[in-house]
């Protein structure tokens, strides 16, 4: 099957699911713009991070490092220190996030409004 503008294939479609399940979900993304600023570590992550639990900041940590969009390093040190940075790979997400970061602050007041207008005219 050959693919147009309109039409993605199986394989397409999988491939683009399975990238948007790990790059498209709010914790990814706020981790992902927090580690493009610099490296951080786990405590300084959980403190920016408002309302992410400290198993999900495990969770999400993990993939994004298995993925291979976050390194992460343990130092040698008493108590031991773990640092966690963008990866190669990791620092190539930032021009799309950064898009979408931009794109949510230009239109957050636009979004409020078209949601009173619908809530008041469903009501």
């Amino acid at each position: 099957m050959s693919v147009t503008h309109t039409e993605v294939s199986k394989t397409d479609g999988c491939a683009i699911r399975e990238v948007l399940d790990r790059v498209g979900d709010k914790w990814s993304v706020l981790i992902v713009v927090l580690l493009g600023h610099r490296t951080h570590r786990f405590n300084e992550l959980h403190r920016s991070i408002e309302g992410i639990s400290q198993r999900m900041l495990t969770l999400t940590l993990r993939t994004l490092e298995r993925d291979g969009l976050v390194k992460r390093t343990v130092h040698a040190s008493v108590p031991p220190r773990v640092d966690y940075e963008l990866t190669e790979l990791g620092r190539t997400l930032l021009v799309p996030v950064q898009a979408l970061d931009d794109w949510a602050r230009a239109h957050r007041d636009d979004i409020r409004t078209a949601r009173v207008t619908h809530d008041a005219r469903v009501s």
